[in-house]
């Protein structure tokens, strides 16, 4: 999905304002890295593998073909793509998570009218454990939310319990949807809303399965997780301004988070763990049930208050354009 032009001199004044330290890896053991393929335009998601030390899976949004990359992030180049069969033709794939059980799974769950699919699906196969071009014979499961169609970017795989999420998008309050204890093939699996979530272009869970992370197109945030639940209104992550933010994923070391963003030559950047910034403003709503939130810690130095606030009155300033937009339709 693509943004309005109108981001384009705000983003400029936004960028102007981050701060350096987030556009680099630091001390973490996660170094950033510009993905090389041509073929890849239009990364949307993200899954570090846990037997290639430094690779990174991901996919095109739509319009490839049932393909998934692998990246080495030492070189930005592409060690494998795996051709997936024994499913339909993608419609719009949005994400890609690993479980504990050592499968990767494919979220085609994106659905741009709006939510109008009645379904939606998800693939799931092995990681390779060689890197090298090969066809994999996938399973395909389909996917229906308990309280009707919605548009989806972000699927996420607890990495201990092995169970699926998967976080709608929505400009006002998106929701986290919870899948059953084991995906079935043989039938409809329903998800259900257990909580309510920002605007989220993807998420991701830490290795150890203790914090979920979910993005936007301009800010992020770290929630701890307790009883399958995210608790309370998180921490803000200072995350890297990037023109169409796709993508999050945890490094495989839990040392950094990897941002990562659509369009050729893409720049996936590592920030460190150490140089996230706890916040009390911009936050969600607490979700139901959860305890106050506790006193915030200082900003520390560096951090981008500045930025996020241009960042916000952009984000005020695509929505308002987004409404004109479609109260009076395109330019003659």
């Amino acid at each position: 999905m693509r943004l309005l032009p109108v981001l384009s001199a705000s983003a400029a004044l936004a960028l102007a304002l981050l701060p350096t330290a987030a556009l680099a890896a630091g001390g973490s053991g996660a170094s950033s890295f510009t993905i090389s393929d041509p073929r890849i335009k239009e990364s949307s998601g993200l899954a570090a593998s846990r037997i290639h030390p430094g690779v990174y899976w991901t996919h095109n949004d739509s319009d490839d073909g049932p393909y998934v990359y692998a990246v080495d992030s030492a070189t930005g180049r592409t060690v494998a793509r795996v051709t997936l069969t024994g499913i339909g033709r993608p419609r719009d794939v949005e994400a890609i998570s690993l479980g504990p059980d050592g499968q990767l799974y494919v979220g085609d769950i994106g659905d741009n009218r709006d939510g109008t699919w009645d379904h939606v699906w998800i693939y799931r196969f092995p990681e390779p454990k060689e890197l090298g071009d090969t066809t994999v014979k996938a399973a395909q499961f389909t996917v229906r939310y308990a309280d009707g169609p919605r548009n989806a970017e972000a699927l996420m795989v607890h990495p201990v319990t092995g169970r699926v999420y998967i976080a709608s998008k929505n400009e006002s309050k998106g929701g986290l949807y919870e899948g059953p204890e084991q995906l079935s093939a043989s039938g409809t699996n329903v998800f259900r809303r257990v909580a309510d979530v920002p605007w989220v272009t993807d998420g991701a869970f830490s290795p150890d399965g203790s914090r979920l992370a979910l993005r936007g197109y301009f800010t992020a945030r770290a929630y701890p997780w307790k009883d399958g639940r995210p608790e309370g209104a998180g921490e803000r992550v200072d995350a890297p301004w990037q023109g169409q933010a796709e993508s999050v994923t945890y490094a495989a070391d839990g040392s950094a988070l990897m941002f990562g963003s659509e369009g050729a030559d893409s720049r996936v950047i590592a920030v460190p763990l150490t140089a996230a910034a706890p916040s009390a403003s911009a936050s969600p709503s607490p979700q139901p049930g959860a305890p106050a939130e506790k006193a915030p810690s200082p900003e520390p130095p560096g951090s981008f208050t500045k930025g996020a606030l241009v960042l916000a009155v952009a984000l005020a300033l695509t929505l308002a354009a987004k409404r004109l937009f479609r109260r009076r339709g395109p330019a003659k």
